[in-house]
């Protein structure tokens, strides 16, 4: 957001402590203020709106709006507001922020992390927030040291006169009564110290310690274990159990039916899961059970063969531009279902007690948690905790919630505190995937290098309809049932039949300035749940668009990146970005037997080419280095954003060399990372980050890395060998 569209009445000084220190609180556009002021600490030591708070013994607390799952945003986010309050991040104590509606992200409306938009969406109220705070404490210290406030300055926490220097603690108790500065200048990009610089992660220490809380960390006094059994076939019920073995085994406690299965509760983990495989349960038959992954892809030929298609855009003239061409390709590329796979499995624990309900876990959607334990237990939301601890790993996977159900539905039978855990088995077999999809493009391309027509169909099924199903309950814990299922119902038919979900064909032209182009959308749904997945449509539509444009190129006889800049002419932050890129192809020297490919794609904002140097050896994909430019605005920390990118390049050569989610009859084949292989270390390949400084805010750094990395090297594959591989994961024939 620009800080010159930030409200007056956005940041709100909210008081004192107890104990005499200072509250600031951000109202965030579209997260109305509610509370009383001044707010104060509950007896528990919360703060329901604080996101900054300097206690007269100099301790400066920022309160991190979004979850950590991996990604640093706890340390950017602190730099954001640390630099405008001139504090080092470093020396800030920084905390998960509690539950509260004030915390919500601004662009969701909700308290959830994703899409790779908090440092986005926070960049311009922390600024502003620190800038103001630490021109409160210079009028604190002004007012109390007699002095004008023109003569002070700051300096990583203290104010400055003369030769002196006074902690921001000894002026918080006279700025809690001042009225709070608006809208005070910000300084300019030229005089960060912070913003820009590399530095350890502020969570670096206690993730290297282990002092780090993840959710699997719980260990509540009394707690007892469950697993669950779950349908081989997705969304098949329960027709009936013999539980008589598994009651007779040590340690068990109690066997529930829940909405997903048949629970097993233990004394100890690996009790709970030995006993749920002497379960005999009988499941109903579904029509998912008919689908084998064959007869997926032939189903999406199917529809598009059929055209009943829904439009998502259509610009120019598609036929003129045809007519214009001088080549003309047409090509399918397709996607499987993929699996996330976060290092630290799903999980969840808590504690029903009289009336009031305690959860600890480590998930995307704070909100949508604490909504589905009122949702179930009927318990007023004021006396639902939830402990939102680290997660390891995120992906799209921790914003859907379904063993937050699970673990609920298990609590309420037992009275103890319960732990739900998943196995990597449960996850793979039994989540939430991203969908497989068959993309047919239809392209031309003129002499100079136009793409002068660009039609692409899709078939798959929606990711947000899917999504919704599972994250309406959370979000409307008031909502009847019925109501629900009419909203996710309806959600389901609009994406099917009147409009397109962005979701599922986002990236399929955007990149590029298509003078005339068409994208149409068929749904294709076999009822295997969906969700989002790390870079969401842009993990598959990427893949598709970037290997379209290389055998454009190729058709042409044109350098794949000059083509590229050719039809990038009114993006001018890609346009920096491919010719950085280009600039490093010309420089690099090859080894015998090694080829380079590229792709480029915009997603989050953010604009990143990625070159990958591979070759073949003994009839396989090597991938010896990955060079990824990326314009990413300004980069908080720099040595995170390449971090970041580097994680991305290899999660995206995992699905792009390994990745695929195979149905035999409705059941998923892979189980482990036996046959759902990782990237291994001795596969992975050296990174080389590139930042292009385009002086821009900053953008999302998440996800955007991954979308580039399949076409990349999938190009890279038909320069060594000729093969046009139009299929995740890449097989040589």
């Amino acid at each position: 957001m620009s800080i010159r569209n930030v409200s007056r009445r956005r940041f709100l000084k909210l008081g004192a402590t107890a104990g005499g220190g200072l509250i600031i609180g951000v109202n965030l556009p579209g997260c109305s203020f509610s509370g009383a002021l001044p707010i104060e600490q509950e007896s528990d030591g919360f703060i329901p709106h604080a996101f900054l708070q300097i206690t007269p013994d100099n301790q400066v607390i920022f309160y991190c709006p979004s979850d950590e799952m991996g990604q640093g945003v706890r340390t950017g986010l602190a730099t954001i507001i640390g630099e405008e309050l001139d504090f080092h991040p470093q020396n800030m104590l920084v905390k998960a922020a509690g539950l509260h509606k004030d915390y919500a992200n601004p662009e969701f409306g909700v308290q959830a992390t994703g899409g790779s938009n908090a440092v986005r969406v926070f960049w311009g109220p922390l600024r502003q927030a620190g800038a103001d705070t630490r021109a409160l404490l210079l009028n604190a210290a002004a007012q109390d040291l007699g002095v004008s406030a023109s003569e002070l300055t700051t300096d990583n926490g203290y104010v400055i006169v003369g030769g002196d220097r006074f902690p921001y603690g000894d002026f918080v108790t006279t700025a809690a009564q001042l009225a709070m500065p608006i809208e005070t200048p910000l300084k300019s990009n030229a005089s960060f110290r912070y913003i820009g610089k590399e530095f350890s992660r502020v969570d670096a220490l206690a993730k290297s310690t282990g002092a780090a809380e993840f959710g699997i960390d719980a260990d509540i006094p009394g707690m007892v274990y469950a697993v669950v059994v779950r349908a081989p076939v997705a969304g098949a019920r329960v027709l009936s159990v013999d539980k008589t073995a598994a009651e007779a085994m040590p340690g068990v406690v109690a066997i529930v039916p829940v909405s997903s299965g048949i629970a097993v509760v233990a004394n100890a983990y690996w009790r709970a899961k030995n006993a749920s495989q002497a379960l005999k349960i009988s499941w109903e038959n579904i029509p998912l059970g008919q689908i084998s992954s064959a007869q997926v892809r032939t189903d999406f030929e199917a529809a598009l063969a059929e055209g009943d298609t829904v439009e998502a855009s259509n610009q120019g003239e598609l036929a003129a531009g045809f007519d214009a061409a001088s080549n003309t390709l047409e090509a399918d590329y397709f996607a499987p279902f993929l699996a996330h796979t976060p290092l630290e499995p799903m999980n969840a624990t808590l504690h029903i007690s009289d009336n009031s309900a305690e959860l600890w876990t480590g998930v995307q959607s704070i909100q949508g948690a604490q909504g589905l334990v009122e949702r179930l237990t009927g318990l007023p939301r004021s006396n639902i905790r939830v402990n939102n601890l680290y997660l390891g790993g995120g992906f799209g996977r921790r914003g859907t919630l379904t063993h937050i159900v699970e673990v609920t539905e298990i609590a309420m039978a037992i009275d103890k505190p319960v732990q739900l855990l998943w196995s990597r088995e449960d996850d793979i077999q039994n989540g939430l995937y991203r969908p497989a999809s068959l993309m047919r493009i239809k392209a031309g391309v003129t002499t100079d290098g136009t793409v002068s027509a660009w039609d692409v169909q899709r078939a798959g099924g929606n990711i947000t309809s899917n999504t919704l199903t599972n994250m309406l309950p959370a979000l409307l814990p008031g909502l009847p049932s019925s109501l629900l299922n009419g909203l996710s119902g309806f959600a389901e038919y609009l994406f099917s039949q009147w409009t397109v979900d962005p979701s599922s064909v986002e990236g399929l032209h955007e990149t590029y300035d298509f003078e005339n182009h068409r994208i149409v959308h068929a749904t294709v749904d076999h009822g295997l749940p969906l969700t989002f997945w790390r870079s969401v449509g842009h993990s598959y539509t990427a893949f598709a668009v970037e290997s379209m444009i290389d055998e454009l190129a190729n058709r042409a006889g044109m350098d794949p990146v000059s083509l590229r800049l050719a039809n990038t002419q009114n993006k001018p932050r890609m346009q920096g970005v491919l010719q950085t890129a280009q600039a490093a192809m010309k420089s690099m020297t090859v080894p015998d037997g090694h080829h380079l490919g590229i792709a480029a794609h915009s997603s989050f904002a953010t604009d990143v080419a990625e070159i990958a140097e591979v070759s073949i050896e003994n009839g396989e994909i090597r991938v010896h280095k990955v060079t990824c430019v990326a314009d990413v605005g300004t980069a908080i920390n720099p040595d995170i954003v390449r971090a970041q990118l580097e994680g991305a390049v290899m999660f995206g050569l995992t699905a792009t060399l390994y990745g695929r989610i195979d149905l035999d009859q409705g059941k998923v084949k892979q189980s482990n990372f036996h046959d759902y292989p990782i990237l291994r270390m001795d596969r992975a390949p050296a990174v080389d980050v590139i930042l292009v400084d385009s002086g821009g805010d900053p953008t999302g750094i998440g996800e955007p890395g991954v979308p580039p990395i399949a076409p990349a090297v999938a190009n890279a594959v038909f320069k060594a060998t000729g093969q046009r591989l139009r299929e995740l994961p890449l097989k040589l024939a």
